[in-house]
């Protein structure tokens, strides 16, 4: 039987570096509390939002690239009262996340227990993966 995975500051789950479904499914399992339940609800708007998006986790962070490019437009991390969602080129989309970076074309979106905007997230992601993605 193995170990649950360590979990790091504001409860983010520590998960080995991977590519694939896999890695991601075992960071949403990890995940404490509320944390897990909001993580699988985003994994599946971003799935059904962008058929066969490219999954991976590096830096103990959930990202995603669209199918065929390049890089990832999309990422999260948790933090104590919300998950951190970055969308690396949300600067452009329409209407830009709210949470600004110290990075021009990064723009967050914070989602907690119960504040997620399901149409609104589905609707970024969409414009996200048209455009490049960052490599990272």
């Amino acid at each position: 039987m193995s170990e649950k995975p360590r979990l790091l500051s504001g409860g983010n789950p520590q998960i080995p570096k991977g590519e694939g479904n896999a890695p991601v499914q075992a960071w949403i399992a990890a995940a404490p509390e509320w944390k897990g339940a909001v993580a699988a609800r985003i994994d599946r708007i971003v799935t059904d939002a962008v058929p066969e998006v490219r999954k991976a986790v590096k830096w103990n962070s959930p990202l995603y690239g669209a199918p065929g490019q390049e890089g990832w437009f999309l990422s999260f991390h948790a933090m104590t009262n919300y998950l951190k969602l970055a969308f690396h080129r949300g600067a452009a989309l329409d209407p830009p996340p709210p949470v600004g970076s110290k990075q021009p074309e990064v723009r967050y979106y914070h989602v907690g227990a119960n504040d997620l905007d399901e149409a609104q997230l589905a609707d970024w992601v969409r414009q996200a993966a048209a455009l490049p993605g960052v490599k990272m």
